[in-house]
């Protein structure tokens, strides 16, 4: 049985996890209007864009730093209402500089909230010694798609961008809030019998080699650069090289939003029955068809098909290498969710100018192929996600689990 801290814990991140979804599909599926209100030009919004990721990466690489005197739970609770802040302040705005700033600001807060989110959620599931991750993951997802929705009311309306943001952000301030006095910070196996001087440098005994980290860290840039390929390519893909009217052509990335949301909700239970290295390679193997579907797919129905398989296929990934890179370096485990969390920015600035790139100088459909490729290269990493022989190896383990990850 789990106790009520970690009953409240896990509720509280996972809010945070739904909270961050939200936020973050509601600035991104309203860049047009971003680009309207700020007369930004088509040659300047990429440098908007791409900035975004890359402070977010420098916010993720700052953690690492800042949780060796902080703990997760205090960065988390402070990062995440700048984050919501910093939005609001993209829709109250008046002047480009106003909004480079607040873009900015929200870059480096969300740098920090999802690595100090993940950190609390790898923590938290060695702590239930099964696996919750792909729990938190699915959630955020279904904040994604309210965010989305949130996007679609603004957009059919006409309503301006503050009145589009206020209502999440007046909400979720104060409930992000009062939800994080219920944070768990659990204490990594081991550190309780380190000196002080080995705690507060973080390693816990145990420093993160970046050459064993660095098969999750390119998994996860190619799961990522295979989701900025849907997120960025799917209506286009579907409208010009497979002939879909404008209203279908916005169908692919709300399935692949859904699909996402039930892969993840069901996700824990296939890592509890048949262990995390089945489940990456199940999954690497449905995303790999997915876009085998896509690029070969004759009309737009059988790309909808596509785009459903990348979804089941492609939303285990992230979860299972946060876990993964928890279970490889236990006593540091902050710090390689730190480092491993600036590669879903790394991902997502490579795939869509990738695709893009080739689907200009080529063809869109075997510019499909390449995220193929690179999604394929994770079988042969997939080992990376095995538990190792003795898992956590702090008495938190449940005797008849898979796996903690």
């Amino acid at each position: 049985m789990t106790d009520a801290g970690m009953r409240y814990g896990r509720a509280s991140l996972a809010f945070s996890f739904f909270t961050q979804g939200a936020a973050f599909a509601l600035l991104v599926t309203r860049i047009p209007a971003v680009q309207d209100r700020y007369g930004i030009s088509d040659g300047l919004l990429p440098v908007f864009l791409a900035a975004v990721p890359v402070l977010a990466g420098l916010g993720s690489v700052a953690t690492e730093q800042l949780v060796k005197r902080v703990r997760p739970s205090g960065v988390l609770r402070w990062s995440q209402p700048a984050a919501l802040l910093a939005l609001l302040g993209v829709g109250l705005g008046d002047s480009m500089a106003e909004v480079a700033v607040c873009l900015a600001a929200f870059g480096l807060s969300v740098g920090a909230l999802d690595a100090s989110m993940n950190m609390l959620g790898v923590s938290l599931q060695r702590e239930y010694g099964r696996s919750i991750m792909l729990g938190f993951h699915a959630v955020y997802s279904l904040g994604g798609i309210l965010g989305a929705s949130l996007a679609w009311v603004g957009a059919h309306w006409h309503l301006s961008l503050a009145v589009s943001y206020l209502p999440l952000v007046a909400a979720a301030v104060p409930a992000v809030l009062t939800g994080s006095r219920w944070y768990r910070d659990a204490r990594e196996p081991g550190k309780a019998a380190l000196p002080d001087g080995a705690e507060a440098a973080g390693a816990g005994g145990q420093a993160v080699v970046f050459r064993t980290l660095l098969p999750l860290c390119l998994v996860m840039s190619f799961a990522y650069i295979g989701d900025s390929t849907v997120s960025n390519w799917s209506a286009k893909y579907l409208q010009d090289v497979l002939g879909s009217s404008e209203q279908l052509s916005t169908v692919p990335y709300n399935v692949y939003m859904v699909t996402t949301l039930i892969g993840r909700a069901l996700g824990d239970f296939g890592v509890r029955r048949f262990g995390p290295v089945f489940v990456v390679r199940a999954g690497t193997l449905l995303a790999a068809c997915g876009f085998g579907v896509v690029a070969l797919a004759p009309g737009a129905w059988t790309g909808m098909a596509g785009f459903t398989l990348l979804g089941l296929g492609l939303c285990v990934l992230v979860p299972q290498t946060f876990a993964a890179a928890g279970r490889m370096f236990p006593h540091a485990s902050d710090a390689a969710v730190a480092r491993l969390n600036i590669f879903n920015y790394v991902g997502f600035l490579v795939g869509s100018p990738l695709v893009g790139a080739l689907g200009d100088a080529w063809s869109y459909r075997g510019a499909m192929l390449v995220p193929l490729v690179l999604v394929l290269l994770t079988l042969g990493y997939a080992r990376s996600f095995a538990p190792g022989p003795a898992r956590y190896g702090d008495g938190h383990e449940r005797p008849r689990a898979v796996d903690v990850g």
